[in-house]
């Protein structure tokens, strides 16, 4: 009988032995399974009362050890089973993805497609201004360039005639001026003579009437004793008044030589056989104006000339820009998606390539509608990769919830197919460029408890 008690143990150890192999959850349920047979069982009593009671102190090991497994057991259970209830208890999207937004580069001209050199090893990483590709027209409009050139030549030829008239024509206009000079010296030194000669002139009639005053006087004094006849009388009288009107003629000749002489001083000639002005200040006045018209053109091909070099410059630039153009790249980046090939020909405003820019990277999600219901702009979240890697914190930039995807985007959202509604949360901590950005990476999005109850 005690045989037959005792034989089931090996078979106790040996079934606890498989259990434990078995993992936490079968350990639990096989001991508790066969603790409740043990509290249940009744305590035999060996057939021969002198035996010893070896089986006393053995019983009490087993269950010290069963109890021991037990806690294991249920510690095991504790610690695995809190993960999954930790999961299920936070406000968290379905699914989430790094995404970042797409930049589409166009042609700027029509053209062909030649590829730039990259300094990085990395093909598809491009820094910010880096020149991707290059479009050259080689058929670009170059009429207006070409006619602006022939009128820069055409002034260009013409302005050092125009500078040799001009140069000819100031010698003759100083020779001129100096002819004018030199007349103007001699009639006035003329005229200066004529007044000295008028002068004397005025001084010898004034001495004959002088001298006739006296013969009359004298005259007079002897004709009442007839020593002087009446008719040698009449005749002193007569010359006396000749006298008299002959230095009255000199004194308006000198007066008239005076006014010559002052209009000769202020450049005006008056005389009887020419006009006020002599041929040689005319002529001198006529080169003068030519002069100034020369000048005026020559001033005006030198402006003309210096608005064609600007306006050649701006047209050559702008041909420049119609017949070739690099296409760079406006953020850091990595390229998405190559939309030409070298050698190609390509139409202004054709998209060439696209360019993932990953220095705005954010991550996009799919929540349930009890979730988005909960959720506000600004609100704090986190995103946890797949790949076992740190939380990235972040904060909810946009919620579109059921309306269409944003297009722009390298991932689209609508690629997140197990629920409408979506968020997109931006992570600083993920703002990098080239061969470390993550967009593409899988994970999910924590949000805010609080704010989701809010």
């Amino acid at each position: 009988m005690n045989h037959e008690q005792q034989k089931p143990f090996p078979e106790d150890h040996t079934s606890i032995s498989k259990d434990e192999e078995s993992g936490a959850r079968g350990l639990q349920r096989d001991l508790q399974d066969r603790l409740q047979p043990a509290d249940d069982e009744p305590v035999s009593e060996p057939v021969n009362d002198s035996a010893p009671h070896p089986e006393a102190p053995a019983g009490s090991g087993r269950m010290v050890r069963r109890l021991l497994k037990v806690g294991i057991g249920l510690a095991i259970v504790a610690v695995f089973g809190w993960l999954p209830l930790k999961a299920v208890l936070q406000t968290s999207s379905v699914e989430a993805v790094v995404n970042a937004r797409i930049v589409t580069l166009r042609s700027p001209i029509d053209g062909t497609v030649s590829a730039k050199p990259q300094k990085s090893t990395q093909l598809s990483v491009v820094r910010e201004g880096d020149a991707i590709l290059h479009v050259v027209n080689a058929r670009g409009d170059r009429a207006r360039l070409d006619d602006l050139r022939r009128q820069m030549s055409r002034l260009e030829n013409e302005r050092p005639s125009l500078a040799a008239k001009l140069s000819a024509a100031e010698t003759a206009q100083q020779d001129l001026a100096r002819q004018a000079g030199q007349f103007r010296d001699g009639r006035i030194l003329q005229l200066e003579a004529r007044i000295a000669e008028i002068q004397t002139a005025i001084e010898a009639a004034a001495a004959r009437r002088e001298e006739a005053v006296a013969a009359v006087e004298r005259a007079s004094s002897l004709i009442k004793s007839g020593s002087v006849s009446t008719v040698e009388m009449a005749r002193l009288t007569r010359e006396q008044a000749i006298s008299q009107q002959t230095e009255i003629g000199a004194r308006r000749r000198l007066d008239a030589a005076k006014v010559e002489l002052t209009a000769a001083r202020n450049g005006t000639y008056l005389g009887d056989s020419y006009n006020d002005r002599p041929s040689s200040v005319q002529r001198e006045e006529e080169m003068r104006q030519r002069v100034s018209d020369l000048r005026a053109d020559l001033a005006h091909a030198d402006a003309e000339i210096g608005w064609l070099t600007h306006e050649i410059a701006a047209e050559q630039l702008h041909y420049v820009n119609r017949a070739e153009a690099d296409i760079k790249a406006p953020v850091g980046g990595r390229i998405w998606e190559m939309m030409t090939s070298p050698g190609e020909d390509v139409r202004a405003g054709q998209p060439l390539l696209k360019l993932l820019d990953c220095s705005g990277a954010v991550v996009t999600a799919n929540v349930t509608e009890s979730v988005y219901n909960g959720l506000k702009l600004g609100e704090q979240a986190s995103f946890e990769p797949n790949d076992g890697s740190a939380a990235l914190q972040g904060e909810i930039v946009n919620l579109t919830g059921a309306s269409g995807a944003p297009a722009n985007l390298a991932i689209n959202p609508d690629a997140l197919n197990k629920e409408p509604y979506r968020v997109t949360v931006s992570m600083p901590a993920l703002d990098t460029t080239g061969k470390d950005c993550a967009v593409g990476r899988t994970g999910r999005v924590v949000f805010n408890a609080d704010a989701a109850k809010s």
